[in-house]
This record gives C-alpha cells, structure tokens and sequence, in this order.
C-alpha cells in the first residue's frame, strides 16, 4: 500500500494526526526534501528506509514504491503541504494505476493556510472578496493563457501565490495591468509556520522591491488582497438582528 501524505506547512507538529501516524508504521518514505521539513522525519521508525524525491526523477520514485510493493512493505510518499496543491502527484497516480499498486491519500494543511494563520488575516471578507485564488506566477512551467496573472487580477479576489518569489518584477507589472491599485496590501511570508519563518508586509506597488531587498528567492508564498485591509462588513452570522437555523433575531 502507499500513502500520499500532505506534510502540512511547515511546522512538524501541523501534520495531521493520521499523517503522523502513517509515518510511524510505513517501511519507506519518499519525501519532497526541497521543501518538506525533515524534523517531520522523526516520526518514523528508526529501521525506515528514507528517499529524498528532490534527488529523484519521477521514474525511479516510482520504481522505489514497486520494489517496496514486491517486498510487502508500505510506503509513505510525504508530499509538501496538501499534496492537491502543486504537488505534482496526478502523474504518479497514473504510473501506480498502471502497474495495480494501491494507494491511497492523506490530506495536510496547505502553506497557503499556514500563512493566513500567520498573517492573522480572514482570506474571505463580506464585501471585500468571497473567493480566493490559488495560482502561480509563469516561469520555466508555463501557465494556461486563460489564467494570467492579468486576467485573474481583474477579479480584484484575493490572491495567493505559490513559486513566485523569483519573477516578481513581472508578476507586479501583471497585477497592476490586471487592475489591482498600487496601494493594494501585500505580504510576502517567508517559510510559514517553519521556526525561521519571516513575514513582510508591503503593497502591490511595493511587492518587487520588498523581495529584492530582502533576498527572497524561494520558500515563500505572496498573499494580495484588501483582505489585508481596515474595511470589511460584520458577518451576520453572529450578528443579533440575523435570524438562523439556531436562533431567532434579537433586534
């Protein structure tokens, strides 16, 4: 059997309880080292087998987990945050259906939710923005024409962008093209959740400059968004004059 397991974001005690757990039973882990905390690995048996995937190609992950299937032994795939989120994992999916091999998925708190818990911000605002976009930056993988930066940044939504810390030059060009005001709050958080983790808060007409100065490159997610703001509508779900399936008005 194999386990994808989300690592969560970044602290080691973040991982899910049945995440953990996994981890402490499996006979191999094939783990993201570029980005997954290895303190996460003293979950495991002393006796485990350990790979890191960041030295590895698809190929020869997946010949790891067939000889582990061939042996009788369970393998724990230990991907980076919730692996739904760029992690690459629909691939080998396919590869283990092709060869019978059974697996199944752990989910893990995403960075994405890592940061907001840093940032102590609210993604979604009654009448700031009800929707969050999860996107990334074009790079060396392109990116659908439909999705630029650009034409998402029309929605005025907020914004939450993994793998980007290096292009910001032109990914601040194509936020302020797609209508987000310069003034717009930003945040760049470096590491969320991990114990060297930094924040930096900036707007969008700052965003490139703060990177630069600080010598962000990697390891950091870039939130945009008025959900960074002062001004919001109280939610009327606490709110004494709303009526619910739970209580009545009280004004």
């Amino acid at each position: 059997m194999v386990h994808f397991v989300g690592a969560g974001s970044g602290a080691a005690d973040l991982i899910t309880v049945r995440g953990a757990k996994l981890l402490g039973e499996c006979d191999v882990v094939i783990y993201a080292g570029s980005l997954v905390n290895p303190a996460l690995l003293a979950y495991c048996r002393k006796d485990c087998r350990i790979y890191n995937s960041a030295e590895m190609t698809l190929e020869q992950v997946i010949d790891a987990i067939r000889k582990a299937e061939a042996a009788g032994e369970t393998t724990v795939r230990l991907h980076t945050g919730d692996s739904s989120i760029f992690g690459a994992v629909r691939e080998q999916f396919d590869e283990l259906d092709k060869l019978g091999i059974a697996y199944d998925v752990c989910p893990g708190v995403s960075a994405f939710c890592g940061a907001a818990a840093s940032l102590k911000t609210e993604y979604t605002l009654p009448d700031v923005s009800q929707t969050v976009i999860i996107t990334r930056a074009p790079g060396r993988t392109p990116v659908p024409e439909k999705q630029s930066i650009a034409a998402l940044a029309a929605h005025q939504a907020t914004m939450v962008l993994f793998l980007s810390t290096s292009l910001t030059e032109k990914l601040q060009r194509e936020l302020l093209a797609g209508g987000y005001p310069e003034s717009t709050p930003a945040a760049v958080v470096y590491k969320a959740t991990w114990p060297e983790e930094k924040i930096f808060r900036c707007t969008v007409g700052t965003l490139h400059k703060t990177v630069m100065e600080n010598g962000l490159t990697k390891t950091s997610l870039i939130i945009v968004g008025e959900c960074m703001g002062d001004k919001y509508l109280r939610s009327l779900l606490y709110h004494p004059g709303f009526t619910t399936e739970f209580r009545e008005a009280t004004e």
